[in-house]
């Protein structure tokens, strides 16, 4: 596990996910979703950059 990465992919996917969460109006949802790609981004870069 790469934290560095996590963090990275976290950050990337709230932020998308809050412009998801405007655009749709329910930025409670929008962060839902970008919490969920933020770990699964951080968790392909980790994996990514450990090969």
């Amino acid at each position: 596990m790469n934290y560095p990465d996590m963090a990275a992919g976290m950050v990337c996917g709230i932020v998308v996910g809050m412009a998801i969460g405007i655009s749709i109006g329910n930025i409670a949802v929008g962060i839902a979703i970008g919490i969920a790609l933020g770990a699964a981004l951080g968790r392909c870069w980790g994996h990514y950059h450990d090969h």
